[in-house]
This record gives structure tokens, C-alpha cells and sequence, in this order.
């Protein structure tokens, strides 16, 4: 935890926040502050700063709170993925928060299986937990957004358009001809399929929404691994 997040309802009133649960914890035996020490906190979706531990007790630490700094930019990215394995989906969400993607959007593919939809880790509050991991690693505190989308089709010609309207559109695809470009550096779409890619029609149906089909070279990567690759590759900020 290199950055405390902390919630509106963390706030006892506008300069004092109080912190319980695993931040306590990870403040109490990871770091091992004491009252009177400062650590780095921030304000979810508002600037980052410095928290003073005023009062630390078993139960609670309550900081006085001096927030002056804004958050990194995020990246221009409008992350679409094929929903992943639940096993690995945790993981995946944090590395995305961490790397500065703000928009998400979990969409359904025939390699999909309906179980995963099922997840547990699609509640609004494991979703939080996950995001809040993730931008506390990086030192950010703008909450992505993650939007779901269960039908394949209906998204990609129903809404997906008007999601990549002057963005660069691109599709994850192994064994198509063009490489993934580097630098880009600019407002960009990113499709990202399931293990061993999306299929043949669902890859057309992109394209015929607007999305440049890519390759990251002859291996197959993990989803969990084919995220951040791909990232790298295209913002010099994720480097």
C-alpha cells in the first residue's frame, strides 16, 4: 500500500479521516507508524497528500488530513475485455487500476463461459476493493469505471461506435499481419479477447465496428499478461 485511499464516509469532518479494517492493519504491521508519524494518503477521485496519525488504537487510526497534490493523469484508454476467468479477473482489474486505465468495459465472447458472469467479484463492492488495491499501489486516486455487457453482438453494433468516435481503434488478434504500433500515445480503443483470442466472426464484427486487428508476435499471451504488454506498448506514461 503505497497510498492510503480514503472514502467519504473515512472522512469524521473536512481535515480528519479515520482508518480501520486492512488499511489499519497494513498501517499497524506493514508499515509500523506510530502516532505522530505521516503517511501518504488520498482522496478518492480528489488530490493526494499527507495523513498525521493524531490518535492510534487497536480498533482505529484517525489522521489529520493536508491534501494538495492532483493524481498522475490517466491514460486515454478505453479498455474493452472479454470477460476473464474469475481466478484471474482479480488480479487483471488491479493491474489495469495501477497502470491509470479509467474506463473498462467486461464484455461476453463465445470463449466466455457463463460461469464466470457468476463471480462473486462482480459485486459493486468487490469491484471497489480490487480497483482501490490497484490505485493504491500506484499512488492514484481516480476510481475507473467498469461497465458491464453480457450480449456480444447488441454491444459491438449497438454502442461500441460511438465508444471508438475519434479514438484509434484497435483489436488484440494472434495471427493477424499488423503488429501492435508503439507510442501512440493518443485517444485509443484496446479490445482485448479471452484465452486463445476471439473468434473469427467476433473479430469481423469488430472490424466492422471500426477496430484495426494487431498482433503482439507468434506467442499467445495470458490474458492477465497480454494487458499490461499491450499498454506498454502503446502509452509512454504506463512505462
Amino acid at each position: 500500500m503505497n497510498l492510503a485511499l480514503l472514502f467519504d464516509e473515512d472522512f469524521i469532518d473536512e481535515n480528519r479521516a479515520r482508518l480501520t479494517g486492512r488499511r489499519l492493519e497494513h498501517l499497524r504491521s506493514i508499515l509500523k507508524t506510530d502516532a505522530g508519524e505521516s503517511i501518504t494518503v488520498g482522496r478518492v477521485n480528489g488530490n493526494m497528500g499527507t495523513g498525521r496519525v493524531v490518535r492510534l488504537t487497536e480498533s482505529e487510526a484517525e489522521l489529520e488530513i493536508s491534501l494538495s497534490t492532483p493524481p498522475p493523469a490517466p491514460l486515454p484508454l478505453t479498455l474493452v475485455l472479454a470477460m476473464p476467468r474469475p481466478k484471474m479477473f482479480r488480479r487483471v482489474l488491479q493491474t489495469c487500476a495501477t497502470l491509470g486505465v479509467k474506463d473498462i468495459w467486461l464484455i461476453n465472447s463465445y470463449k466466455v463461459e457463463k460461469s464466470f458472469w457468476q463471480t462473486p467479484w462482480l459485486s459493486d463492492d468487490n469491484l471497489r476493493e480490487n480497483l482501490t488495491l490497484g490505485l493504491e499501489q500506484a499512488r492514484d486516486t481516480t476510481l475507473p469505471s467498469v461497465h458491464i455487457r453480457k450480449r456480444f453482438k447488441p454491444f459491438v453494433e449497438d454502442e461500441l461506435p460511438a465508444l471508438l468516435s475519434g479514438k484509434h481503434a484497435l483489436v488484440a488478434h494472434p495471427g493477424t499481419d499488423t503488429p501492435c504500433p508503439t507510442h501512440l500515445n493518443a485517444p485509443t480503443a484496446l479490445c482485448i479477447g479471452p484465452e486463445g483470442g476471439f473468434i473469427p466472426y467476433e473479430v469481423e464484427k469488430l472490424q466492422e465496428a471500426g477496430c484495426q486487428a494487431v498482433h503482439l508476435g507468434a506467442r499467445i499471451l495470458r490474458v492477465e499478461t497480454a494487458v499490461p504488454v499491450l499498454v506498454s506498448r502503446l502509452f509512454d506514461a504506463s512505462l
